[in-house]
């Protein structure tokens, strides 16, 4: 497969998402197939319909499907998420054959081209997730945090999620991993904000991250800081997400990670639920807890469109 565009995963921030994690039944293949390979114009359709609200949507497909569905070479680092067994917090694996992340400044586009996806699959495909996911005022969390705010942007965010010249059959693709954590509000909100500062590592009002002698080795940003063996950050582009239903008492916040390399991501998470040294777990994981887990290849706009052949 030649070098192609991308499909939109670096684009301004949104205010909604839709975000469906399926599995194929078996013998529905060559459906699938022909809505992955119209999946560029099916979003241009209904984006047409409101340009300034900025519709986008990113599709993928999971390991396990991808002889299934795609055939052929396989990407260089596309497996199935490994989950992370930590002391006490865990992250598990769940099943995902082709992800849909839908993005718009209104939910309305978002909730159209979900539409217009699974009427195309319907009786294809199995649901695994759905989630409405939405921006909480000025990017924070519901834990009352900035989220995002080490993203990198422009020539480095495209860097930082690209597949490059490493597996140049899939260049311009990317790996996205995604999961669902669910948060105790109860016992976040009995904490203190010093201490909630110093389980994220910043400050709660205006988003400073806290001085090395200060921030504690098992908060939230010393868990997700990398760097390569030259002292050059390792980065990931975060797309995460809030949602929530009042009524079930369900709060949390969709992890969506877009990487080259899902090396740069897992290691994340193994720092994240296994601490380094082991034991020195993130802190945040006292008080949230992933529910689900799932790796996909994000192929280019022309492979995608080449499906169709």
């Amino acid at each position: 497969m030649p070098k192609s565009t991308p499909q939109d995963i670096v684009v301004n921030p949104a205010n909604a998402a839709v975000i469906i994690v399926l599995t194929v039944h078996e013998g529905s293949e060559s459906v699938v197939r022909g809505v992955l390979a119209d999946a560029p114009g099916l979003i241009r359709a209904v984006g047409f319909r409101a340009k300034a609200d900025r519709l986008t949507a990113t599709v993928g497909v999971g390991s396990d499907a991808w002889d299934r569905i795609v055939g052929g070479a396989r990407p260089a680092s596309l497996h199935p998420f490994a989950p992370v067994e930590g002391e006490k917090p865990r992250a598990p694996a769940t099943p995902g054959d082709v992800i849909l992340h839908i993005r718009a400044q209104r939910f309305d586009l978002c909730f159209e081209l979900a539409r217009q996806f699974m009427a195309r699959l319907d009786g294809h495909v199995t649901v695994q997730d759905e989630t409405h996911a939405f921006k909480y005022f000025d990017e924070r969390d519901l834990l009352g945090f900035v989220d995002g705010t080490e993203n990198p942007e422009g020539d480095a965010a495209v860097e930082a999620v690209l597949v490059g010249d490493e597996d140049p059959d899939f260049q311009g693709g990317s790996h996205l991993i995604v999961q669902k954590y669910l948060h105790d509000l109860t016992a976040w909100n009995d904490q203190s904000v010093e201490e909630q500062e110093k389980v994220i590592g910043r400050t709660k009002l205006d988003d400073i991250e806290l001085p090395d002698d200060v921030k504690p080795s098992n908060s939230h940003v010393a868990a997700n800081s990398l760097t390569d063996a030259d002292g050059n950050d390792l980065q990931i582009l975060r797309e995460n997400m809030i949602f929530g239903e009042v009524g079930a008492g369900e709060y949390g916040t969709y992890f969506i990670g877009y990487a080259g390399d899902p090396e740069v991501t897992e290691t994340m998470l193994r720092r994240m639920f296994i601490g380094d040294p082991p034991g020195n777990y993130d802190r945040i994981l006292d008080f949230s807890s992933a529910t689900t887990g799932s790796l996909f290849f994000m192929p280019t706009v022309d492979q995608l469109e080449s499906l169709a052949d």
